[in-house]
């Protein structure tokens, strides 16, 4: 996801009070608009969700049921910025997919293109110049395309608008400024709960916490229902026999790359006298982490309690401890091996510690 506000300088955006003609920096179409950045730059809105139509592709492979974990797989696309327009669309995409995918009855493909139409033609900004977010809209969209809802329908017209004022009433209570993940998941959650009651369709239904704060400037910290200075982050323990090289390298790189969602340890249950002379000059020459500075080789008794375990694949004695989820990462130890072998270990541990960011981030954990 990208981290800047302008699309073309990166200054702050500025939101006026009327619209002004205003020509896009990218296309150069000129259009009435209230938002620019502070350097005079405008990007219209087919320019601001230029790709977003990778969505369907993502949404027709999806099985999960849970439309936030979805959304945050949409959010995590070379498309999706900080704050847009594309959230009106996303938010839809999102709940019709889990919809469908609990059980309800939908055919995806052209109900997501309705939704791509209808979501696209909600503004930037609707949130502030409308009384409108966007997200909100979206999912009162998204309740109209499964109830096939009319402007003469009755119960499908009733629900739609209902289940739009119900979205809209939950991002109205936490106050603005404007953030579109936080209205995007308020939205998801209340059309979540507006579908159990009544369409009696179940979605998974988690509460993410947000890892997103550092790049909204106007993050409103602890108000956010979502911000992760109300949550205790997961406790994560690598394990294995000596803890002298797996999972001594998990810990560094949990540290180094998901130590805003999960705190990292490791152990094991023959604690070896050093860490793997290998394992330590290789992490600091790939990612300049210099393990022996603050690691050392661990008992399970030094551990704290913690949420989550992974074992890094002991072919000899597998380490037990309790937890909430546990988990085998199969992984062969390189100990006295080519450097080769090292450098592939390591990248598989990367990704698996990213995975892991990922899975907490989206509740699936």
């Amino acid at each position: 996801m990208n981290t800047e506000e302008c699309l073309i300088c990166q200054a702050p955006l500025e939101y006026l009070t009327q619209d002004e003609v205003m020509e896009c920096a990218v296309c150069h179409r000129r259009e009435p608009s209230k938002t620019r950045c502070k350097n005079g730059h405008y990007v219209c809105s087919d320019c601001h969700m230029q790709g977003m139509d990778s969505i369907f592709g993502l949404c027709l492979s999806e099985t999960s049921s849970d439309p936030v974990a979805i959304v945050r797989r949409m959010m995590e696309l070379p498309f999706c910025h900080p704050q847009g327009p594309e959230h009106h669309v996303m938010v839809g995409a999102a709940l019709l997919t889990a919809y469908r995918n609990a059980g309800g009855r939908l055919e995806l493909e052209p109900a997501l293109r309705e939704m791509y139409s209808r979501g696209r033609s909600v503004p930037g900004g609707a949130c502030g110049f409308w009384g409108a977010c966007g997200a909100g809209i979206s999912a009162g969209q998204f309740l109209s395309i499964v109830t096939a809802s009319t402007p003469l329908a009755r119960e499908p017209w009733g629900l739609s608008n209902r289940m739009t004022a119900c979205a809209l009433e939950s991002i109205g209570k936490n106050g603005g400024p404007r953030c579109c993940k936080r209205d995007s998941f308020l939205s998801i959650l209340a059309a979540v709960d507006f579908v159990r009651e009544h369409l009696g369709v179940e979605m998974e239904r988690t509460v993410p916490v947000c890892s997103y704060s550092s790049r909204n400037p106007q993050c409103i910290g602890r108000r956010c229902p979502f911000s992760a200075a109300g949550h205790a982050k997961p406790k994560v323990a690598f394990l294995c026999v000596h803890n002298s090289c797996r999972s001594q390298m998990a810990e560094a790189l949990g540290k180094k790359l998901a130590g805003d969602v999960f705190e990292s340890f490791s152990a094991g249950t023959e604690p070896g006298a050093r860490i793997n002379p290998d394992a330590v000059r290789l992490m600091k020459q790939v990612y300049g982490i210099s393990m022996e500075q603050t690691q050392y080789n661990k008992p399970l008794s030094d551990l704290p309690a913690v949420d989550i375990v992974v074992t890094m694949g002991c072919n000899v004695q597998c380490p037990t401890m309790p937890c909430s989820h546990r988990e085998d990462w199969g992984l062969d130890d390189p100990s006295g091996k080519a450097d080769s072998e090292f450098l592939l270990v390591m990248k598989k541990i990367e990704e698996k510690v990213l995975d892991l960011k990922r899975r907490i981030q989206a509740g699936e954990l």
